[in-house]
């Protein structure tokens, strides 16, 4: 497969991405959790476009509950715009992220966020890439580490847990960002603007494309068994620029979580 075929497709997607506002605001039954008319254009036509290219190939993507994986050996995962509360207030910190899994193992991933002018790419075993250009994770230890996280938006229940963990984090590392799209942050990590990840909870959607971009700018990623985070269903997620952090901030989730605190 040619990963340019895939970009050329995402670009071309991003053009549904309006950013005069004329577009529908609908929320999926919670007023965190929302939906605009750009988010199904540009998954229509993300799904009709590789459909009509990968045609055995199936699909899980963020909206109206497209789920195709049984009887594919390999499936796109797509959010068509992460970010979304973000983007329907002409926030820049909005993209879409495509990935291709195999066998529950990304092999190509595709962020592309176009107000910030950036497209992140990666193919396993062939580095990481920010418009072409390779990048690599910083070097930075654990006590300058940036930590990018959340408190859990659309789960508040899981607050608590959240932040008691940051609050930690926040005590041993430098500092704190979040910019409300998990894949432009996984990104920058990769791109070595920060250091350090934790969400309680993420949709697979979330990480799919950008933990492969991740990894292969050196990142290390885990789940709360130490594992790599599922690319089918909800997982908490960790991250660092390097897999001693990445324990770190393990063990931190570890002192204050017995299990993970959800199912689905």
């Amino acid at each position: 497969m040619e990963i340019q075929v895939v970009i050329d497709i995402v670009r071309e997607a991003s053009k549904l991405m309006d950013r005069t506002g004329g577009f529908e605001v609908m929320d999926k039954g919670v007023r965190e959790n929302i939906v605009t008319s750009s988010d199904l254009a540009v998954q229509h036509f993300l799904t009709r476009e590789l459909k009509a290219r990968y045609p055995e190939i199936g699909f899980l993507c963020e909206e109206e509950d497209l789920t195709d994986i049984q009887g594919h050996q390999a499936v796109w995962v797509i959010d068509p715009i992460d970010g979304t509360a973000n983007y329907a207030r002409g926030n820049e910190n909005c993209c879409i992220s495509v990935a291709l899994v195999s066998g529950g193992e990304p092999l190509l991933g595709v962020v592309y966020s176009p107000w910030r002018g950036e497209l992140y790419t990666a193919e396993k075993g062939k580095g990481a890439f920010c418009n072409g250009r390779p990048i690599h994770v910083s070097a930075r230890p654990f006590e300058q580490g940036l930590l990018f996280t959340a408190m859990s938006t659309y789960r508040k229940e899981l607050a608590r847990a959240c932040s008691d963990i940051i609050y930690d984090l926040y005590l041993e590392c430098n500092d704190v960002r979040r910019t409300g799209s998990a894949a432009v942050e996984l990104c920058l990590m990769a791109a070595g603007y920060a250091d350090l990840y934790f969400e309680i909870r993420l949709m697979p959607w979330d990480y799919a494309a950008a933990c492969l971009i991740l990894t292969e700018a050196g990142g290390s990623i885990c789940d709360f068994s130490g594992n790599r985070p599922s690319p089918y269903k909800p997982s908490m997620f960790i991250a660092a620029n390097n897999a001693a952090s990445c324990q770190r901030v393990l063990d931190t989730v570890h002192r204050h979580l017995k299990e993970v605190p959800y199912t689905v």
